[in-house]
């Protein structure tokens, strides 16, 4: 129940799910209550600019990305823990694993696995069961990717049973306490690494963060705040900047959420 109530309800105060819930709202009141109903329109129209506008969307993005940067030197650890959410299964008439735009975490690991960094690379999520469980676990789709990238398969391990983070870190855990392993890097996404980290941390690992998959670029914000023919359409809504408003939202909630429940 947590977990469907952790997936459902958070729609309805995300950009879009909060929009809709207005102008449904404007409907319900429009001939008993104008004002009322003029009012949540133009508060849904105003949620909507604001989290579709990309300089906004970029600036909050950044706030979590930029937490943690690629070390560099990338330290020695004994393994790397790739956490899921990259890829979707393969579902006829897809013909094999598809990467999502977060499958740089797979692609990244495997370039530090061949960059001899550790020895060893976990693979750690399982699949909601509405989503396309009879395909395997994420953490078997993402080890067939590293495997065609010429990972071995005796480097690999598997932890299928996760379906959120908190469970990624604490059934991760698991296999590395029985390996006696302490000291990992961290592969996720850079939106996500700061609620991914503390988790990992308050399991009792030293861990290195190894971001990847990141939206806000140096240059991209250079592009953002500069006087040029591009800045008037970076004022405009835009699909993708909504998308990562959303994320960096979701992402401060799961903090808030997860500190509430002494996760981290």
């Amino acid at each position: 129940m947590f977990l469907f109530l952790s997936k459902f309800l958070p729609l309805l105060i995300y950009p879009l799910g909060l929009s809709c819930l207005l102008l449904l709202l404007a409907l319900i009141w429009l001939w008993k209550f104008p004002r009322r109903s003029l009012f949540a329109i133009a508060a849904a129209l105003l949620i909507l600019f604001c989290s579709s506008n990309p300089l906004i969307a970029a600036t909050l993005v950044k706030t979590l990305e930029w937490q943690y940067l690629p070390p560099d030197p990338v330290p020695a650890a004994e393994a790397i823990v790739v956490l899921g959410g990259s890829t979707r299964p393969q579902s006829p008439p897809r013909p094999w694993v598809e990467v999502l735009e977060s499958g740089d975490r797979v692609l990244y690991s495997v370039k530090l696995y061949q960059d001899g960094v550790a020895p060893l690379i976990i693979f750690s999520g399982g699949r909601i069961s509405w989503q396309d469980s009879s395909a395997g676990s994420e953490a078997k789709d993402m080890a067939d990717i590293a495997q065609l990238m010429g990972v071995p398969e005796r480097n690999i391990l598997l932890e299928n049973e996760s379906l959120n983070t908190y469970q990624n870190a604490v059934e991760t855990a698991k296999i590395l306490k029985q390996r006696q392993i302490d000291t990992i890097l961290l592969v996720t996404s850079a939106i996500h690494m700061p609620r991914s980290v503390a988790i990992f941390e308050k399991q009792g690992f030293n861990v290195t963060a190894a971001p990847t998959d990141y939206w806000v670029a140096q240059e991209l914000l250079e592009q953002m705040q500069g006087i040029s023919s591009a800045t008037f359409l970076n004022a405009l809504p835009d699909t993708e900047a909504l998308h990562f408003f959303t994320s960096a939202l979701k992402e401060y909630i799961g903090l808030g959420i997860y500190r509430l429940r002494g996760w981290l």
